[in-house]
C-alpha cells in the first residue's frame, strides 16, 4: 500500500520484531463474525513507527505508509490501551542497561509547559487574564461630575478654553 514498497530503512528488522511481535495482544473477534482481514500486525507496527518518527499526519499514512491511517490509528490504540508500547520501552531501558548501563545516579526528565484545556478552577487563573487584582480604568469609578469615563482635559465645543 502506498508509495512505500521495499525496505526503506525505516522498517521493523527481523530481529526486533521477533522481540515485540509476543509482546502484542490477541486480535480481538469481529462482533459480526465476518470482516474483511485485519492488516498484518508488522505492517501496523511499521505505520506506527513511522508516524511517531517523522511527526506526519495519520491520514498521510493513506498516500505513503505501509497500511492505512484508519487501521493503524485503530491500532495504536489498541496496542496502547494494552500497555504495548510501555513494555517495549521498558525491555529496551533493561536490554541497553544489560549491556551497555545506564547511569541512575544522574537523570533528566523533559517536558513541555502548556495551557492545560480541560483544567478548570484547580489551575487558577492565567496572569494575563482579566483576574488581575487591583483597580482597572475600565472598571474604576468616574470621577464626581464627570459624564464620561474620559479623561482627557482637551477643550471639547462644549468647554470654554481659558
Amino acid at each position: 500500500m502506498g508509495l512505500v514498497s521495499k525496505d526503506d530503512g525505516w522498517r521493523l528488522p527481523d530481529w526486533l520484531w521477533e522481540r515485540i511481535e509476543p509482546l502484542l495482544p490477541l486480535r480481538p473477534p469481529h462482533p459480526l463474525g465476518c470482516h474483511n482481514p485485519r492488516v498484518a500486525d508488522r505492517d501496523a507496527m511499521n505505520a506506527i513507527l513511522l508516524v511517531l518518527r517523522t511527526g506526519m499526519q495519520w491520514n498521510a499514512l493513506d498516500v505513503t505508509g505501509p497500511a492505512s491511517s484508519s487501521s493503524s490509528h485503530r491500532r495504536f490504540q489498541e496496542w496502547r490501551a494494552a500497555g504495548v508500547f510501555h513494555e517495549i520501552w521498558r525491555r529496551g531501558l533493561l536490554a541497553y542497561d544489560e549491556q551497555v548501563g545506564l547511569d541512575w545516579e544522574w537523570l533528566a526528565a523533559d517536558g513541555a509547559m502548556t495551557k492545560a484545556p480541560l483544567g478548570g478552577p484547580k489551575t487558577g487563573p492565567n496572569p494575563t487574564d482579566r483576574a488581575k487584582r487591583g483597580p482597572s480604568d475600565r472598571s474604576s469609578p468616574r470621577p464626581l461630575g464627570c459624564r464620561s469615563a474620559s479623561r482627557t482635559r482637551a477643550p471639547t465645543a462644549t468647554t470654554k478654553s481659558s
